[in-house]
C-alpha cells in the first residue's frame, strides 16, 4: 500500500538534516530536478536523492507517496517556472504565443525532466493554472466553448509534443546529436537531382532549419487557424 503522506504542518517540525537542512517539497523538488539534469531519469532514485539531500531516502516519503508522485511535482514545477512573471496582456493571440513559447523553453532547458514528465498529467496547482489561463484567454476573445476546448486541447498537446520532442535530442549525448545534425549535410545535401530531385532542391534551406525547433512556427499556424475560425464566428454573430 502506498506510504502515508505527513500533513504540510508536521512536516515543517520536523527536524533538519544532518548538514541542518530543512526538507521542504520545493527542496525535494528542486534537488531532483539537479539530479535529472546532472544524472538523467535513470541517476534519480529514492536512495541518490537521499544521499544528495543529506537525510535517509525514507524521510522523502513524508513528502510524497512515492517517485511517481514525485514526477508529478517535478512536471509541476516545470510548468510554475513557465508561469512565474507572466501576465496575459488581453491580447489573446499574444497571450497564446507568449505562454506557449514559455512553457517549451522551460522543458527544454531541463530536457531529462521534459523527458520524463511531458507526457503526464499532474492536476496540481501549477498546471490547474495554466489550463485555467489558457481556457480564460480564448473565452475572453469570444471562442465559443467548444471551439475554445478544441483550441485548447491542440494547443496543449502541441506544445508539450514539440516540448517532448526537442527535450529528447537535448538529452542526448553530444555526440549523438551532432551525429544526427551533420546527416542533414553529409547525406541530405548530397543527394543527386535524378534519383531525388525535391530533397536536392531544398537542402540548404533543410540543413538550415531542420537542426532548430519548428515549434514557433507550428505555434503560430495553429493561431492563424484559430484567428480565421474566431472571425468567422464573429461575422455570423453580426
Amino acid at each position: 500500500m502506498p506510504k502515508q503522506v505527513v500533513p504540510e504542518a508536521n512536516r515543517r517540525r520536523r527536524r533538519p538534516t544532518k548538514s541542518g537542512t530543512v526538507l521542504s517539497e520545493p527542496l525535494i523538488v528542486e534537488t531532483a530536478l539537479r539530479m535529472l539534469r546532472e544524472h538523467g531519469s535513470a541517476g534519480l532514485t529514492a536512495r541518490r536523492l537521499g544521499l544528495a539531500l543529506d537525510a535517509d531516502p525514507s524521510t522523502l516519503y513524508r513528502y510524497f507517496r512515492g517517485m511517481d508522485e514525485l514526477t508529478l511535482a517535478i512536471g509541476d514545477a516545470l510548468i510554475g517556472q513557465a508561469l512565474h512573471g507572466w501576465r496575459a496582456t488581453g491580447e489573446w493571440r499574444t497571450d497564446l504565443r507568449t505562454l506557449g513559447l514559455r512553457i517549451h523553453a522551460v522543458y527544454v532547458d531541463h530536457p531529462q525532466a521534459a523527458v520524463l514528465t511531458a507526457s503526464r498529467v499532474t492536476g496540481r496547482a501549477n498546471e490547474l493554472a495554466a489550463d485555467e489561463a489558457v481556457l480564460d484567454i480564448l473565452r475572453t476573445a469570444g471562442f465559443p466553448l467548444a471551439d475554445t476546448v478544441r483550441i485548447y486541447h491542440a494547443f496543449i498537446d502541441q506544445t508539450l509534443a514539440f516540448a517532448a520532442l526537442d527535450a529528447a535530442s537535448m538529452a542526448l549525448p553530444r555526440e549523438s546529436l551532432t551525429a544526427d545534425e551533420e546527416i542533414w549535410h553529409s547525406t541530405y545535401a548530397r543527394l543527386p537531382r535524378a534519383t531525388h530531385p525535391r530533397i536536392a532542391e531544398a537542402a540548404p534551406l533543410l540543413a538550415a532549419r531542420m537542426v532548430a525547433t519548428a515549434y514557433p512556427t507550428a505555434l503560430d499556424m495553429l493561431l492563424e487557424s484559430a484567428a480565421a475560425q474566431l472571425a468567422a464566428v464573429t461575422a455570423a454573430r453580426e
